[in-house]
């Protein structure tokens, strides 16, 4: 870390305590994605500081800081200095398509959009992306990158990746982690989960070793009240259709495991079977590879390689290096479509990572 670096996070710590209400500690920054979705912190993280409760109230709050992180004498500061880092911005669904058309507006006004094929490029060739390049990204292949995302990103000329979930494609059936919740919801219970109240049951199931997560989910089909609805998936000629017009796809796997959670054998097969239905779907083999969850495993990284992989994706929510000094571990930051106008410039100034890093996130 430089002395820049060091002082501005010093500096941050500092300020953190000063946008409260006039506690020594200050408020907890809010998570910046529901702790139950796809790709939360691994569960090994540290836990960061609790958040303000969900309602109108923990709503104003959060509002709140963000509004004063945004008008803080550091986001100048952290802005200058992530000049000269890269911002790949890690998306799921779009649940908000008018406040994420408002983002890549933003973008195209501020920073420089660059392609998966251009930072490929650029690690090949040992030569820095931009100064201020933004990756957007897309994780499990929500429909709504087709419907929502891709209009605006066409519109702006915004190229982006999509890393998919290949089990899903060409089906209606919902993400795992949607049916969990769903089912829990609905009086599903399951062994493993015993004691876990219904919105901790996805956070539960992640911990657990992947044999054992695919048999809670069983018995929580077996024994809910009401099955989780059903959810048109993208199909494969929507992949064609997006690669078309700019959006890259990528490996997510091929049923969306913990891999570090997974034995030898199924992590081989989850990377190597996605691998080979999207080389067939696309007509040639996938390059890029996105880690469930953000969870990196030494044998994934090792069969990537082997599989001539260029680039890996993390959800560490911290910016890399104009040039990614490891390409299979590339750090991305966590925003969603309903992600405020004030979070949103402190995400690409680098100021909520570091506040967020400094308040016990990962």
């Amino acid at each position: 870390m430089s002395k820049q670096d060091t002082t501005a996070r010093a500096t941050v710590s500092v300020r953190t305590r000063q946008l409260g209400t006039g506690a020594p500690a200050g408020p907890a920054l809010p998570p910046v994605g529901p702790a139950a979705g796809p790709s939360a912190a691994p569960p090994t993280a540290a836990p960061a500081a609790p958040p303000a409760g969900p309602g109108p109230v923990g709503d104003a709050r959060r509002r709140r800081i963000d509004g004063l992180l945004r008008r803080s004498p550091l986001q100048p500061v952290f802005r200058a200095m992530t000049a000269r880092r890269l911002a790949v911005l890690a998306y799921h669904g779009i649940d908000d398509p008018a406040g994420f058309t408002a983002q890549m507006e933003r973008l195209v006004r501020t920073a420089t959009p660059v392609s998966l094929g251009r930072l490929e490029q650029s690690v090949r060739e040992r030569r820095p992306l931009p100064p201020r390049s933004v990756l957007v990204t897309f994780d499990d292949g929500d429909r709504s990158v087709l419907t929502h995302g891709l209009p605006v990103l066409t519109r702006l000329g915004i190229p982006a990746a999509a890393f998919v979930v290949t089990e899903l494609i060409d089906t209606d059936r919902p993400f795992w982690w949607s049916e969990a919740a769903h089912l829990a919801a609905h009086g599903g219970t399951a062994g493993a989960l015993a004691g876990c109240p219904p919105q901790a049951v996805v956070g539960r199931l992640k911990q657990l070793p992947d044999a054992e997560r695919r048999r809670g989910l069983a018995e929580l089909r077996d024994s809910a009240r009401l099955q989780a609805p059903r959810r048109r998936q993208l199909s494969a000629a929507d992949l064609a259709t997006l690669r078309s017009a700019g959006v890259e796809i990528g490996n997510h796997t091929h049923t969306h495991p913990c891999l570090d959670r997974c034995t030898d054998a199924t992590g081989y097969e989850e990377v190597a079977t996605a691998h080979r239905l999207l080389t067939g779907w696309l007509g040639e083999a996938p390059t890029a590879f996105a880690y469930p969850n953000g969870n990196r495993d030494p044998r994934t990284e090792a069969l990537l390689g082997e599989l001539g992989y260029r680039l890996g994706f993390l959800f560490n929510h911290r910016h890399d290096a104009l040039l990614p000094p490891d390409p299979l571990r590339v750090n991305r930051l966590r925003v969603n479509s309903d992600t405020t106008p004030d979070r949103f410039d402190t995400i690409l100034s680098g100021l909520h990572p570091a506040v967020h890093r400094i308040r016990g996130g990962c």
